[in-house]
């Protein structure tokens, strides 16, 4: 099933400011604690560096700007969240879709690699690597694609046949062809699968409780994933 939305509808799911879920979603790690941290303080004996030398100078701006570099490594996870949200936003066309779950499988995939140094003083290169699931969701028209997100205990609730609903994406006023997707909601396990949570999740499940009571819409298209 695939229903067009409005652009208000749209907005409302995926919003332009980072919600509490995005920027927890961002907010990472330990290292990536660790970094922001450092830039803060980099930043902050930077400001401090230049006070020393332009004394008098425009210190109300000075004082601002210092108090927006030390809490960079608080405020920075909403900045980045809702850069992630426009490019969400930047399709013209969304949709909800709802099919089934075709396949799940697990996979091992490179993540990151570092640069570093092993005890002969040799540069090395260290590839982080990460179990992830993957599900692949389909249609009756055709319409396939793979959602990845990293492996979770509640992903073992995930099996074929399973209802799966999300929102799709597109430049084509017919939705004919499918850019994105969002992250995908599973209705009888409540459970969510994605990269990052870029709906708003209560306004979409409360839009899937109100098409499920609507009469089903006229068969469209197959789409396509490119």
């Amino acid at each position: 099933m695939l229903v067009p939305i409005t652009r208000e509808k749209f907005e409302q799911l995926i919003p332009a400011i980072a919600t509490g879920s995005q920027y927890i979603a961002q907010w990472g790690g330990v290292q990536d604690l660790v970094r922001r941290v450092l830039i803060a303080v980099v930043g902050v004996v930077a400001l401090l560096l230049l006070n020393i030398l332009f004394q008098g100078v425009a210190a109300g701006f000075k004082f601002f700007l210092g108090i927006i570099m030390g809490l960079y490594w608080l405020w920075s996870p909403v900045y980045f969240a809702s850069v992630r949200n426009s490019q969400y936003r930047r399709w013209k066309y969304s949709g909800f879709w709802r099919g089934r779950v075709l396949d799940v499988f697990i996979s091992e995939d490179l993540v990151k690699e570092e640069e570093t140094f092993n005890q002969r003083g040799e540069l090395v290169i260290v590839e982080n690597r990460e179990r992830r699931i993957n599900l692949e969701i389909g249609d009756r028209t055709g319409f396939r694609t793979i959602v990845q997100a990293p492996l979770r205990r509640t992903h073992k609730l995930l099996a074929p046949g399973q209802v799966a609903e999300c929102l799709v994406m597109s430049n084509q006023p017919d939705l004919s062809e499918i850019k994105k997707i969002s992250d995908v909601y599973i209705p009888s396990q409540d459970l969510w699968v994605g990269e990052y949570p870029c709906l708003r999740r209560d306004f979409f499940i409360s839009m899937s409780q109100d098409l499920q009571r609507q009469p089903p819409p006229a068969r469209r298209r197959r789409p396509s994933r490119r």
